[in-house]
C-alpha cells in the first residue's frame, strides 16, 4: 500500500538553519570547539572537537566543511562522526529523531547477534539466510521474520546492553517506525567496530562482514568519497509518508590501512529519495577528504535511476510520528 504524499515545500526555518551554520563557520575554522545554530533543521550545540590540541586544526576544518557542505539544504538532517584515530567527534542535531526506515535492520541483526551469544546457539542456516537476505539487500521480509523471532524483549534488551537510550522500537511489526537518533546509530556503530561487553567478536566480524556486501546499487550516502584503502561497511534506510516527504539514511564504519571512523547521517522531509542522497552524499565527500588527506577518492557519487527511487518499506497510512 503506497503511502499518500502531500505536495513538498521548502521550510524556510531550515534555510535559516543552514545560514546560521554558514554565519558560525568562520569560528570553526579559528579553532573554535563548536558551532552554535538555531533552526528547525539542525540545532547544533557543537560541530567537531578534538581529544588533543594536535588534532585542533584539522576539526576546525572538518567543522567548517561540513557546515558548506549543508549550506542551501533545505531538508532536516543530523550528522554524528567519531574517529579513533585522530580522536575527532562531530555531532549535529544528534539527539532529533527520526522514523528509522530500514537502517534499524542493522539493530535488529544485533539483537539477535546478543540473543544467541546468551543462549551459546550457533545462528540457523535460515537465521544466515534472512540476515543476510536484510542487510545485502535491504530485503523486507526477511526484516519481519527476525524481528518477530527476536521480539520486542530481546530487541529491547539490546538496546538497554547498548545505552541506546533514544531509540524506540516501532509499534507492531512496524520496525520501520522506530524512532532513531545519530547519536544512537553511532553508538551502534561504535559497538560494532570495537571490543566491548555487548557484541562479541564472532558477532561483530558478521555483521560487520555482511555490512561490507552491500549490493551495489544499495551503496551510497556515507560511502560517498571514501578512499580505496578502507574497507566500507554500510547501511541504509529510505522511506517516504504523508508528512516531512523522505526518510533517507545512511549508517557507514570505514576500517582498514590504519583508519578507523564511523558516520551516520539522518535525513528527513525530503523532496525526493535523490534530494535526500545528495544531502548525505554532500556531507561524506567532506568527512572522507578531511579524514583522508592525501589518499584519492575512490568511492564516487551517486545517480539514482528512476527505478532505484522508489519507497525500501511500504508502509500503511498511519498517524504522523512527531
Amino acid at each position: 500500500m503506497k503511502c499518500a504524499f502531500k505536495r513538498w515545500t521548502p521550510r524556510a526555518a531550515s534555510r535559516g538553519a543552514a545560514a546560521g551554520l554558514l554565519a558560525v563557520a568562520a569560528g570553526a575554522a579559528a579553532g573554535a570547539a563548536g558551532v552554535a545554530a538555531t533552526g528547525t533543521a539542525a540545532a547544533a550545540t557543537s560541530i567537531c572537537t578534538a581529544a588533543s590540541s594536535s588534532h585542533a586544526a584539522l576539526a576546525a576544518r572538518l567543522s567548517r566543511d561540513i557546515v558548506h557542505a549543508l549550506a542551501g539544504r533545505a531538508d532536516t538532517y543530523s550528522v554524528t562522526v567519531a574517529d579513533r584515530r585522530t580522536g575527532i567527534v562531530c555531532r549535529l542535531d544528534e539527539g532529533h529523531r527520526y522514523d528509522s526506515a530500514s537502517v534499524v535492520k542493522a539493530t535488529i541483526l544485533a539483537a539477535l547477534l546478543r540473543w544467541h551469544q546468551e543462549t551459546g546457539r550457533r545462528l540457523t542456516q535460515n537465521e544466515v539466510h534472512l540476515a543476510t537476505l536484510m542487510i545485502t539487500q535491504s530485503d523486507n521480509n526477511a526484516a519481519s521474520a527476525l524481528w518477530a523471532e527476536a521480539g520486542r524483549a530481546r530487541l529491547q534488551h539490546l538496546l538497554n546492553l547498548a545505552r541506546m537510550t533514544e531509540t524506540q522500537l516501532g509499534p507492531g511489526g512496524y520496525w520501520g517506525l522506530t524512532q532513531i537518533t545519530a547519536r544512537d546509530e553511532l553508538t551502534l556503530l561504535r559497538l560494532l567496530t570495537k571490543s566491548n561487553s555487548v557484541l562479541n567478536s564472532a558477532s561483530r566480524s558478521f555483521e560487520l562482514g555482511l555490512m561490507a556486501r552491500v549490493v551495489s546499487w544499495q551503496r551510497w550516502g556515507t560511502p560517498a568519497g571514501a578512499p580505496r584503502a578502507v574497507t566500507v561497511h554500510v547501511k541504509n534506510g529510505w522511506l517516504p509518508r504523508a508528512t516531512r516527504g523522505w526518510r533517507i539514511h545512511s549508517i557507514g564504519a570505514f576500517t582498514g590501512k590504519g583508519r578507523d571512523y564511523m558516520i551516520a547521517v539522518l535525513t528527513d522531509n525530503n523532496p525526493s529519495m535523490a534530494y535526500g542522497v545528495t544531502t548525505i552524499e554532500d556531507v561524506a565527500v567532506v568527512i572522507h577528504r578531511d579524514l583522508n588527506a592525501g589518499l584519492p577518492a575512490a568511492v564516487g557519487r551517486t545517480a539514482l535511476t528512476p527505478a532505484q527511487q522508489v519507497p525500501d518499506e511500504r508502509l500503511p497510512a498511519l498517524p504522523a510520528i512527531p
